[in-house]
């Protein structure tokens, strides 16, 4: 069975995504939020169209521009759903809309987006999956995980014997720090 390791090594799209991301911590919110947002878009679809179409969403999405995004309104939604470069899904597209704005409440309660993330405990996937189905929209199973992958926050971004899972473990991902156990 290949891997996203495999599949990725010299892809002019994945390489990079896989080399410089994937896996690597963050706290950054605005990183975060665009990673989200990736992977509700992904819903459904393959990871290379959406790596495909990243520039495009950036643009329509004002950079997911959280404070901006927080304020649109149907005008913004309609242009959304006019343009052919991005995923025009009306769910998933009121989905980013509303999950600015929650993002923009845990400012509020936990300091930010990743300070509401590392407020958690170390959990497995069904049981973060139950916390952001609580506090996000369009947040099921394949997208948790992925995001959370994507973060460092759950293992299996990277089989062991990539050279990228090296220097990510050297960086002390939260998912080694907390000793998540491996999720399939």
């Amino acid at each position: 069975m290949s891997t996203y390791c495999d599949i990725a090594a010299g892809h002019p799209l994945h390489g990079l995504y896989h080399d410089k991301e994937y896996g690597f911590p963050t706290e950054d919110e605005a990183v975060l939020f665009e990673r989200l947002c990736l992977e509700i878009f992904q819903a459904g679809l393959s990871w290379e169209l959406i790596l495909r179409k990243r520039p495009t969403l950036n643009a329509a999405f004002d950079g997911f521009a959280i404070d901006k995004i927080a304020t649109y309104g149907e005008t913004d939604v309609a242009r959304l759903l006019g343009d052919p470069g991005i995923i025009r899904n009306r769910l998933k597209v009121a989905a980013v809309i509303e999950n600015a704005c929650r993002v923009r409440s845990l400012r509020d309660s936990h300091g930010g987006f990743a300070a509401w993330i590392a407020a958690q405990p170390a959990l497995d996937k069904a049981a973060w999956v139950k916390i952001f189905r609580q506090a996000f929209k369009f947040t099921g199973g394949e997208i948790v995980g992925e995001f959370l992958m994507s973060i460092g926050y759950l293992p299996g971004a990277h089989r062991t014997s990539c050279p990228i899972h090296g220097i990510i473990a050297q960086q002390r991902p939260p998912w080694m720090v907390r000793g998540v156990e491996h999720q399939p």
